[in-house]
């Protein structure tokens, strides 16, 4: 075990190192969203539309209340957002979904630099493990988007420091952040509940008051019970997120009736395996890994043993996931040669980063500025295909298209307060692009009053417009708010190869008598 005070320096030398640190990785943070912002790239990714809508839906609805949360996604990226998202030219421009982002990404890269310092009693380990993070064009590009990945990695990089100084100094202060860094990881990603036993264990080998181990147990435990309450609250359901009906199983399930051919490594371990590392190789690159290898061989002989595991954590939850949950990952070197869920490998990251600073610590303090950047400059992929953009850039080039087309048209010819009925994911963003504000639609998150216009349109349904896709729900609605006698008129149709037909109706007057 690394004695922290060997490297320790004096307290000014530590924090400068540190602040020096928080500056490089805030100017890198900066200088790639200013990048991404320019060049439009902001929310080319449907998830990341989707994050920014459900934090502006939370005030911004008919309806506000805890239910806009919703039961998929967990809370804390969203609720980061919303003192930015209501403003409403960063929203429209996605602007207030990146703050969050990137804050997450400079925490993670500082937090594995502590955490590295610690662990291998060696500053430019730490150095080497946040650059090689830092400088990754893969989580460089999720930084720049409303996406959740910095933020869960820097609850885990957290959660790693915090468990590293409880270790050494059994403060009950290092319990409480690590509690409070596990509550962040767990309300980020559904990963940071599976690291909770693990977390839970290690301190109960290492504590001396054993205590300790209880509280952070007991602690930890809070985030993932006030989700399930939240769904329970909400959706009647405890486990509405896992198996409700827009969960990621509820979808996959219809998909196989529907005669899909089962995702690749669907209750078939090798083949998940073969996916998954398929995925980091494309998105951390093959110098990485050989790195990282040698590096973690340093780690085990210097017995920073518990930062391997923790960080392995999150990648083995993926494994997990893409073999028992119907979590897909696609890569284009393997069938079906595409691109989906390319960011899942990203969990990857900090493990490997964490690993490959092992090097550094194998060489004297005097050689650590051009050890550190030749380090992390090797590790960079250089031209190799950014696939989470890439993966973004593809899979969104006919939603950007309907979305421009359909803003267009609603930003010329809608008038505040007629109303829009539409359901809510991807055609949001068209209200978001037209400038229509989420409380003047009405979408499934607005009960009763959705479960009216939809069931019994004859009743319930006075929107003066519908955004639909043909044959969805709302379409239904008009087609039997017709035989009531409320006519609504097809204003727009918008055909995209790839995508869905949309839709775009206006209600007309009842004829004069």
């Amino acid at each position: 075990m690394p004695d922290s005070k060997s490297f320790a320096g004096s307290p000014r030398s530590r924090a400068l190192a540190l602040a020096a640190v928080i500056l490089l990785l805030a100017a890198i943070s900066a200088a790639a969203a200013s990048w991404c912002f320019a060049r439009g790239y902001t929310l080319y990714d449907g998830d990341a539309e989707a994050h920014l809508n459900i934090a502006r839906r939370i005030l911004d609805s008919r309806t506000p209340s805890g239910e806009q949360f919703g039961t998929v996604w967990l809370p804390l990226p969203h609720l980061l957002m919303i003192p930015l998202v209501m403003r409403d030219d960063w929203w429209r421009s996605g602007l207030a979904g990146v703050a969050p982002s990137a804050l997450g990404f400079v925490l993670a890269g500082t937090f594995l630099f502590a955490a590295a310092r610690r662990a291998y009693a060696s500053a430019t380990a730490g150095f080497v493990a946040a650059l090689i993070f830092a400088l990754n064009p893969n989580m460089l590009y999720l930084q720049s988007t409303p996406m959740t990945e910095p933020l869960l990695a820097a609850s885990l990089a957290a959660l790693l420091w915090a468990t590293l100084w409880f270790r050494d100094s059994q403060s009950v202060l290092a319990v409480l952040a690590a509690a409070a860094a596990s509550s962040a990881a767990s309300l980020t990603r559904y990963e940071g509940w599976f690291v909770i036993p693990f977390v839970s264990l290690y301190l109960l080998i290492v504590a001396r008051k054993k205590w300790h181990a209880v509280l952070f147990a007991v602690l930890a435990a809070i985030a993932p019970l006030a989700w399930l309450a939240h769904n329970w609250f909400y959706f009647n359901n405890p486990l509405e997120f896992y198996n409700g009906p827009y969960s990621a199983m509820a979808i996959y399930q219809r998909q196989l009736a529907q005669g899909m051919t089962p995702y690749p490594g669907d209750h078939d371990w090798r083949t998940a395996a073969r996916y998954y590392f398929a995925a980091i190789r494309w998105a951390t690159g093959g110098p990485l890994l050989f790195m990282s290898a040698i590096g973690g061989l340093t780690a085990l002989w210097r017995r920073a043993w518990w930062p391997l595991v923790l960080l392995a954590l999150a990648p083995a939850f993926y494994l997990w996931s893409v073999h028992s949950s119907g979590t897909p990952i696609f890569v284009p070197d393997l069938w079906p040669f595409s691109w989906y869920n390319t960011r899942y490998a990203l969990a990857a990251l900090p493990l490997l980063a964490f690993a490959a600073g092992g090097l550094a610590a194998m060489f004297p303090p005097r050689f650590a500025l051009p050890v550190a950047l030749a380090l992390a400059a090797a590790s960079v992929p250089w031209g190799r295909t950014v696939i989470c953009w890439k993966e973004a850039e593809v899979n969104s080039a006919a939603r950007r298209d309907w979305t421009r087309e359909a803003a267009g048209f609603l930003a010329q010819h809608y008038e505040s307060g007629a109303g829009i009925l539409f359901t809510f994911g991807d055609l949001s963003g068209i209200l978001r692009e037209a400038g229509i504000p989420l409380r003047e639609g009405l979408h499934q998150g607005n009960h009763p009053a959705w479960d009216g216009a939809v069931t019994r349109p004859d009743l319930g349904l006075y929107e003066q417009w519908a955004l639909a896709f043909s044959g969805d729900t709302v379409a239904t609605a008009i087609l039997r708010a017709e035989k009531s006698g409320r006519h609504y008129e097809l204003k727009r149709q918008i055909i995209v190869k790839g995508a869905p037909v949309v839709e775009i109706y206006q209600r007309r007057p009842p004829p004069t008598q």
